[in-house]
Parts: structure tokens; C-alpha cells; sequence
């Protein structure tokens, strides 16, 4: 087997020469819409949910956060909603048939502003002018011809009854409010009550015989004056109403023409005009009405007054009248009144009172014909929301409702305004995690959420991804109006962004956080009076963000240096190895190196998994661990039992451990303490293992480098110590400058291997040995004192067995 060796400076990380770059500056890159990050599976389905009409295909866009998710949707949307047609006004007015049933009306985009100012401008004419033509003088001589025609008829009416009464001894007496009352006549003189009562009992009899029989002839009579007054009165109104319908064809038919296309403002102006006729008092002078209260009371009046007339207004529920193309609205507070609409109330006398004026749009309305964007975490905090938001988009209508009712409290009257009929497009920005949980949860999902916007976290670092990258950088710059960056500082991000990768041939996406350090940077350089940024400043600002979250990791480096952590970084010892790991504190990722111990003895128990028993261990570091005895029983158990007794643990290790990235680790030192060699410990280990002994790739190999090796240096490099990786990993590494020179000046080494076989050879200095024909190993191999070992340990446990 070749041995491995230690990789050069060069391939610790890789280096973006600024001069490949084709710009002086970021003013030099040309700025284009067209210029976003590479993410074609994202924007193919953006792509689709704006050709596809039809109500379900709405976009998920499914991505980890700092991808930016809502920004690329935003950014794709705008200029294509910019050459949309702009949606029209969506209006709410008084419902004349039924009034806790406003009505939806529909204009072009400003049309509703316009239409609210006419019908006011109209309905304050009408106010204005009614009262003063009711008050003009020909108005009035005409009122006035008709009660005089009418008291005249009256009056006519009244002196033949009076003869009447006069002929059969009757004296009729007409009182102010028309009431009549017949007294006899004796002698020629009239009977008062009193002396009415001291009359010959049959006197008054006949008497009263007569006057029954008067009254009933002038019951005819009564009929009459009734008829002439209620002829009056119509007359009167219909000379009121000729008034009031002149001012209206003056004042509201040329909106009624305006309007007559649109049937339904149509049919409203024409319920404005009807009502008008039937509530002509309304617009009569005030010493035409009902003589009024004073004091509060005539406050009351007004304000009851004032409300009368909100019926002819109109309530511009979404006004378009400044939207250029259709409409993005981004909801960040999405509770079921900011996204579903409300009914809003007001107090009035001790009660709550609501009408169609208090009819409050969403954003679902406000974006109604064009796109809305909501973030899945955001809506999951608002569960009534999102289950209005699904029943509108399957009905394809938003039902405006009543949010403030509750069971506990008598709810008080409400209106349903009409639904609203929708066409918009929904865009939800989430993990993947929580597209797969609606997925699987609730069935309405996929039928409203067809197209699945995966962002991916990285791409490929070729030269076509570079040219995105730069562009987008140079959008971050100018959207930011951050100072210039130059070649150093443009290619220091691009090497940022493999680092963030963790992969040498691909860049991160994560420009929010790349956002973030250019703004450093950008401040470091204006603070040093620099007009332009330089790959030093760049280099610094990710110098201060670590300072500022490593408080953690400085500690634990100190209690490494002071060993209370015991980690040796030099010497040899049977049945330990060391292992690393990552470990993270908030946005902070660092690694730390661990000591593996291992110890055998005789017995039947097996490889016994300290972390497991103590239920410290996770599923796939117990899997790890399994995958130990799966190799030792391939290569040591074809020609005898597998017979031991052996324990493996981290040593100071008091949290969860998870993961098979020490499964390397901890086979090196189960094989020393099986053979009995000596682990090299200026030497950790990082790798998976698999049945067969291979080295697999692992997570996090930079930070667990550069964990290792601050050990190291603190205590001082002796030019023997370094880490074993596998060799999967080298495209991995990113390491620091630090690192890098280290190795440069072999006083540290980064050994790569693809087996365990490498990697004891390694740690032991020792070969490793395989199998001859004849089935033994090689003397002096460390699998050949492996074997030994175990074939003892199967003969202790048979003899004691039998004893």
C-alpha cells in the first residue's frame, strides 16, 4: 500500500488572483437586471408561475436561510410586474336592498379616486342647492297657492257642514286640530254641558238621536277633507320631489352617463338617485324638519344627521390610482386582519357600530392582480391566517370577516361585504424543511402549491459562476452605496465565499452574509480615509467578526493550555488517539481535539460503546460504532471467535456526542490497544470508517484543522504534529493563513489518506500487513500483532470457560 503524503501549502486552500480579474473596481462591472445568482431550478419555476394561468400554480421558494430567498423572488418579480397592466380599483358602497351587505365595485386603476370626489362634490351640491330652491321665492308661491287652494277647499267644506248642522238645530264648533264638536241649539242659544244635562231626560234623547244621525252625514263630509288633505300632501310632494330630481339631473345624471358601461356603478347610481327621492326630508331646510333638540341632544341630532349621508359615499377599499403595473406586496406582520382584510368599529353612544366605510383591505387585496410574498415562518405564527389564505386561494375568493368575535363574548352586529374575487399569485419563502412538512400535512398544499423554487447553497467555482459572483457583489455595492471595491478586495470575496463552501471548487450563495462583511469592510476602509476597499480590509473585517463571537473557543483553548482539558500534542501511548470535532455557539464554528481511549480485556462482552451506555451517544455515532465490529470481524474472524471484552470513550466528554466523523479514530485505538503499539500522538485523526476500512469524507475538516493545530502552537510545534484526514476532504480545505505557512515551513502536516490501513501506518509507524495465501500476516505488521492478540484473548476465554 503507498504511503501517504502530506499535502503541500498550495492545496490547504485555493487563491483568487485579483489580476484574473476583468475590472480596475466594481464601478468598472456593468450592472444588469439579468445578473442574479445562478439558481435555475429557483428561477425556472418563478419563471413558470408567471406564464402558467391558473389558480394552484403558486411558488414555493424552498432554501436555507441567507440564500436570499425573498430578495431573488423580489428582485425577479419586479420587472416583470412592471410591464403587467396595472389592476383596477376595487370599491365598496352602501348596499340600498341590503345594508349589512355592502356592495363590490369594480373601476379601472384611479378610477376610484376620481368617482369618490365626483359623488362627494355631487352629493354636497345637492345639499347645498335643495334647501335653497326650497326656499326661493317661486318655490314658495308655489307651496303657497297650493294651501291656500287647499284651505279654500277646506273652508268650503267646513261651511256647508256648519249649515247642515244649523238646519236640524246644531251649532258646529271646529277646533284647531280639525277636530269637531256638535252642541244642540234651545231657543236659538247653545246648550253648554252643564245645562245639556238638566234637560228633559227625552229631549236629550232626541237630541242626541239627531246629532248621531248629523254626524253620520257629515262622516261623507270628514271623508272628503281627508282625501283634499292627502291630495295636498301629494301634491306638495311631488312639487318637493320636482325640486330635488332637477338638482339631480343637474348634479348626479352626468356621472350616470359617465358611468353607464360599468353595469353595476351603473345600477348604484341609479339606487343613489331613488334614495335621494325617498329621503327627500333629509335634504329639506332646517326649519322644514321636525323642530330639533337642544342642548346634547342636538348634537346627537347632527352627528345622526352627518351619518345619514355616508351612504352615498364610497369607501376605496384598493386604490391603484399610483400603482405603475401590477402590484408586489411583501407582508412581514401577516395576521389575519393585515393579510385577510378587517372589519373595523367605532364607538358610538357606549356601542360599537360598524357600515361598509370601516371595510379595511389585506395585502391578499392589495395585491390582487399581481404578486403577494409571504414567509412561511411568519404565517406559521398566525394559524387563522394561513387557513384563510388557503380557502381563498381554493375558492378563488377572499371573504372579508369579522377577526375581533369571540365565543367568550357576545358578538356584536356585523356586516358581510361581498367576497372579492381574486387573481394574484403567491409566492412563500421557506426551508425545505417546512415545504416538506406542508407536503405531508396538509393535503390542500400541493393542489395551491405546484412549483417548488429550490435555491441551491452553492455552485461550481468555474469562470461563469465567478462573473455572476462579481455581478451580484457589484449589485450589493451599489444597492448599499458602499465606497469602490478594488481587485484585491473583489477576489478576497470570492475566495470568502469558497471558505464559507467549505469546498474549494465551489462558491457559497449566502450573499446576505457576504453583505454583511463587505459592509465592514467598506466601514474599516472609510474610517482608515481610503476611497476604496482593499482585500486588507476584507481580511480584517472577517478578523473582527471572529474576534467578536470566539470568546468560547478562546476559553477552551485556555483550559487546553493549562491542561485541564488533557490532550497531548506529543508523545506515544497504547489505546489512545485523538480525535476532533466541531463544535458551534451561536453563528461560531470551531473544532477542538479530544482524546479516544480504548482498553481490551478477556471476557465476552463485546466492544462496549461508554457514550451509548451512558446515553450520551446518538443513533448514527452508535451505527459508528457498529461499523467497528463489522471490520474487525471481517478481517480477524475467518479462522476463530471474535472474543474480547473492550470499551471506547471520549475522554472528558460531558455532552452528546453524534456523528461518525471519529469512527477513524476510535478503530485506531481499539487497534492499538489490540496490538499494543503506541499511537503517535502529535498526530489527530478525522474520518469515517467504513466495513471494509476505507476513510470516508467528513464535515467541518477546516475548522477541526485549525483547532488542532491552535493547540499545537499554543504549546509550541515541534514539526511532527499534524492531522490525518481522508483524502475526500482536500477539496474541503480552506484553512487559514496561519495554517498554511505552518505547513510551508514543515512545522505542521496535513496527511491524507483513503484507508485505515494509511492512517495506522501513520499514527504507528508501523506497516500495516494484509493476509498472505497461507492466511497469516506479515511479521512485525501491526495486524499481524492484532491478530495474535485476539487469537490469545479467544484461548484465555475458552480456558476459563472450562475451568
Amino acid at each position: 500500500m503507498p504511503k501517504a503524503k502530506p499535502l503541500s501549502a498550495s492545496r490547504l486552500r485555493t487563491r483568487f488572483p485579483p489580476e484574473r480579474i476583468p475590472y480596475a473596481d466594481s464601478t468598472k462591472i456593468p450592472l444588469s437586471s439579468k445578473a442574479r445568482p445562478p439558481q435555475p431550478r429557483a428561477l425556472q419555476a418563478l419563471e413558470m408561475g408567471l406564464t402558467v394561468d391558473d389558480p394552484g400554480f403558486n411558488v414555493f421558494v424552498a432554501g436555507e436561510a441567507n440564500l436570499g430567498r425573498t430578495y431573488l423572488a423580489m428582485d425577479f418579480l419586479r420587472p416583470r410586474a412592471a410591464k403587467m397592466p396595472e389592476p383596477g380599483d376595487l370599491l365598496y358602497v352602501h348596499n340600498f336592498l341590503d345594508p349589512d351587505r355592502p356592495r363590490l365595485l369594480r373601476m379601472p386603476a384611479g378610477g376610484g379616486k376620481a368617482l369618490k370626489k365626483e359623488l362627494a362634490k355631487a352629493l354636497a351640491a345637492l345639499r347645498k342647492e335643495i334647501p335653497e330652491a326650497l326656499e326661493k321665492d317661486a318655490f314658495i308661491n308655489k307651496r303657497e297657492t297650493l294651501v291656500r287652494s287647499f284651505q279654500d277647499r277646506r273652508e268650503a267644506l267646513l261651511r256647508e257642514m256648519e249649515k247642515i248642522a244649523a238646519s236640524e238645530g246644531f251649532d258646529l264648533d271646529v277646533d284647531d286640530q280639525g277636530g269637531m264638536t256638535l252642541y244642540p241649539l234651545v231657543e236659538g242659544k247653545v246648550v253648554s254641558e252643564q245645562d245639556y244635562d238638566r234637560l228633559d231626560p227625552e229631549l236629550r234623547k232626541t237630541l242626541k238621536k239627531r246629532g248621531d244621525a248629523i254626524m253620520s252625514e257629515m262622516g261623507r263630509s270628514l271623508r272628503r277633507i281627508g282625501k283634499e288633505e292627502s291630495d295636498f300632501r301629494q301634491d306638495q310632494r311631488t312639487l318637493e320631489r320636482a325640486v330635488v330630481k332637477d338638482a339631480l339631473e343637474r348634479h348626479l345624471r352626468p356621472l350616470r352617463r359617465k358611468h353607464a358601461r360599468n353595469k353595476d356603478l351603473a345600477a348604484h347610481l341609479k339606487a343613489i338617485w331613488d334614495d335621494v327621492l325617498d329621503s327627500m326630508d333629509q335634504f329639506l331646510p332646517q326649519d322644514a324638519a321636525a323642530p330639533s333638540a337642544s342642548g346634547p341632544l342636538a348634537g346627537l341630532e347632527a352627528a345622526a344627521a352627518e351619518d345619514f349621508f355616508t351612504r352615498y359615499d364610497v369607501n376605496r377599499f384598493v386604490d391603484n390610482c399610483a400603482t405603475k403595473g401590477a402590484p408586489i406586496v411583501f407582508e412581514d406582520h401577516p395576521t389575519p386582519a393585515n393579510l385577510l382584510g378587517s372589519i373595523e368599529r367605532e364607538a358610538e353612544m357606549g356601542a360599537l357600530y360598524t357600515d361598509f366605510t370601516l371595510v379595511k383591505a389585506g395585502a391578499l387585496h392589495r395585491a390582487n392582480g399581481g404578486f403577494l410574498v409571504l414567509r412561511i415562518e411568519d404565517l406559521s405564527q398566525n394559524p387563522d391566517a394561513w387557513e384563510g389564505l388557503l380557502r381563498a386561494l381554493r375558492s378563488g375568493k377572499s371573504r372579508i370577516e369579522d377577526h375581533g368575535g369571540t365565543e367568550d363574548h357576545a358578538r356584536a352586529k356585523t356586516i358581510q361585504p361581498e367576497p372579492v374575487p381574486l387573481e394574484v399569485r403567491v409566492i412563500l419563502v421557506g426551508t425545505d424543511e417546512a415545504y416538506e412538512a406542508l407536503l405531508a400535512m396538509d393535503d390542500r398544499f400541493p393542489k395551491l402549491f405546484k412549483l417548488k423554487a429550490h435555491m441551491q447553497d452553492t455552485v461550481p467555482r468555474d469562470p461563469s459562476s465567478v462573473r455572476h459572483y462579481l455581478h451580484s457583489l457589484a449589485r450589493i455595492i451599489d444597492e448599499t452605496r458602499l465606497p469602490p471595491f478594488d481587485r484585491t478586495a473583489l477576489a478576497a470575496m470570492i475566495d470568502h465565499a469558497s471558505h464559507m463552501a467549505e469546498d474549494q471548487q465551489k462558491l457559497s450563495l449566502q450573499l446576505p452574509t457576504a453583505r454583511e462583511v463587505m459592509i465592514e469592510a467598506a466601514a474599516l476602509a472609510r474610517r482608515a480615509r481610503r476611497r476604496r476597499v482593499e482585500g486588507g480590509d476584507i481580511a480584517a473585517a472577517l478578523a473582527n467578526r471572529k474576534f467578536r463571537a470566539n470568546l468560547y473557543e478562546e476559553e477552551f483553548l485556555a483550559d487546553y493550555d493549562r491542561e485541564l482539558i488533557k490532550v497531548s500534542t506529543s508523545g506515544a501511548a497504547v489505546g489512545r488517539a485523538n480525535g476532533l470535532s466541531v463544535t458551534m455557539y451561536g453563528d461560531h464554528e470551531f473544532g477542538l481535539p479530544h482524546q479516544i481511549a480504548c482498553t481490551v480485556g478477556v471476557g465476552h462482552g463485546g466492544i462496549i460503546d461508554l457514550e451509548r451506555e451512558a446515553e450520551l451517544g446518538g443513533p448514527i455515532h452508535t451505527k459508528a460504532m457498529m461499523i467497528l465490529k463489522s471490520y474487525l470481524l471481517g478481517l480477524f474472524a475467518q479462522d476463530k471467535p471474535l472474543v474480547l471484552t473492550g470499551s471506547l470513550c471520549f475522554e472528558q466528554s460531558y455532552a452528546g456526542i453524534e456523528g461518525d466523523s471519529a469512527s477513524g479514530a476510535e478503530l485506531a485505538a481499539l487497534l492499538s490497544a489490540l496490538g499494543g503499539v503506541p499511537i503517535d500522538l502529535s498526530l489527530a485523526f478525522t474520518g469515517a470508517v467504513s466495513q471494509s476500512g476505507e476513510i470516508m469524507a467528513v464535515g467541518g475538516v477546516t475548522p477541526k484543522i485549525e483547532g488542532f493545530f491552535k493547540v499545537c502552537s499554543q504549546r509550541g510545534l515541534t514539526g511532527s504534529q499534524g492531522v490525518v484526514i481522508p483524502r475526500d476532504n482536500v477539496t474541503h480545505l480552506m484553512l487559514c493563513d496561519e495554517v498554511a505557512q505552518a505547513v510551508e515551513q514543515g512545522r505542521f502536516h496535513i496527511h491524507p489518506v483513503t484507508s485505515i490501513e494509511q492512517a495506522m501506518e501513520l499514527l504507528t509507524g508501523l506497516p500495516a500487513g494484509r493476509r498472505t495465501r497461507g492466511g497469516a500476516f506479515p511479521e512485525g505488521s501491526l495486524y499481524r500483532r492484532v491478530d495474535e492478540r485476539l487469537a490469545e484473548l479467544a484461548r484465555l476465554a475458552k480456558a476459563f470457560g472450562k475451568d
